[in-house]
């Protein structure tokens, strides 16, 4: 017996008041035999669910429940569904959970609530390009993550070496079109590129998670040591203003503005090697300038070589 549906009957019936167990099943898409063992199971719980005998009879939630048992004022009531609305455009279960969800909400949040799940629409594709499914070892982990299941984790490392872990997922991150899977192992807290992973198995053994994880709260400690490594070495350097804005989204945190030049702005950009910001800057010419360190200057001047090196043969000869 799922209690994710047990919350769905009790949500049904706070909007309704009094269902059968036939509602209920159509509703839910479950057996109509499912359905009443799902309000008997609720009402053997203590919570004031009754069956109603006679021909307009049915099963009731009684008292305060109807009315409390959701605890969603309508503020927040709106400020789900504009969660998850977006998320339901492009996953048809979604889409089908956000419909029963609105039909059980009170009358008096339910128009908010659907115009609320209707407002954005999200859409994964770039220009150009296709949808990109979700992994199958991503679903598989998702479930493991879900149903607190162990897995045995064959992983291929930088440096192409493999290993062997025995892992209890914890979450799930997709970041830049990357999924990466933060599990607890025998060594602490790990987090793994999933297309890293060569093989993947449960155990068929169980997990606790621990009662104060937070996934967004551990995504984020670990984006912020990753980009403490990634930016090992810094670069004074002068750009027209007008760009400022383009080389800050292509950079994000890794470009800072510190302040301005004359007519310029002097910004800092960080990488881990002066080759890594040498790349990143040859592409504005001499639109940008690099008062500091010398060893990017140095990148600089032999990218530019190898270019001219390159093309200037092609140049001469009009091609």
């Amino acid at each position: 017996m799922r209690a994710d549906r047990l919350v769905a009957v009790l949500l049904l019936m706070q909007a309704r008041g009094r269902v059968t167990a036939a509602e209920v099943a159509e509703e839910l898409e479950i057996s109509v035999a499912t359905a009443r063992r799902d309000l008997e199971a609720l009402s053997t719980a203590g919570i004031p669910v009754y069956p109603q005998p006679g021909r307009n009879g049915g099963w009731q939630l009684i008292g305060g429940a109807r009315t409390d048992l959701s605890g969603l004022t309508a503020t927040e009531a709106q400020a789900l569904f504009l969660l998850v609305g977006p998320a339901a455009s492009i996953a048809p279960d979604a889409k089908a959970a956000l419909r029963k969800l609105v039909r059980a909400l009170p009358d008096t949040f339910r128009e908010h609530a659907q115009a609320a799940a209707e407002a954005v629409v999200i859409d994964p594709a770039r220009w150009g390009a296709h949808v990109k499914e979700r992994p199958e070892l991503v679903r598989r982990l998702q479930d493991a993550v879900v149903r607190r299941e162990r897995f045995r984790l064959v992983y291929s490392g930088r440096g192409r070496s493999t290993s062997e872990r025995v892992v209890d997922p914890l979450g799930l991150v997709d970041k830049d079109d990357v999924w990466y899977l933060v599990a607890w192992t025998e060594k602490g807290q790990r987090t793994f590129r999933v297309d890293r992973v060569l093989e993947a198995e449960p155990t068929d053994e169980s997990f606790e998670r621990p009662e104060d994880f937070d996934l967004s709260s551990a995504w984020a400690g670990i984006v912020e040591r990753m980009e403490e490594r990634r930016s090992g070495l810094t670069a004074t350097v002068l750009m027209d203003p007008r760009f400022v804005w383009v080389m800050q989204d292509r950079l994000g945190r890794n470009c800072e503005v510190d302040g301005t030049v004359a007519d310029r702005v002097r910004i800092k950009v960080t990488a881990p090697t002066a080759l890594m910001i040498a790349q990143d800057l040859a592409g504005w010419g001499g639109s940008v300038e690099v008062l500091d360190p010398p060893s990017v200057q140095a990148e600089l001047a032999r990218l530019g070589r190898e270019l001219t090196n390159r093309y200037a043969a092609m140049d001469q000869r009009g091609e």
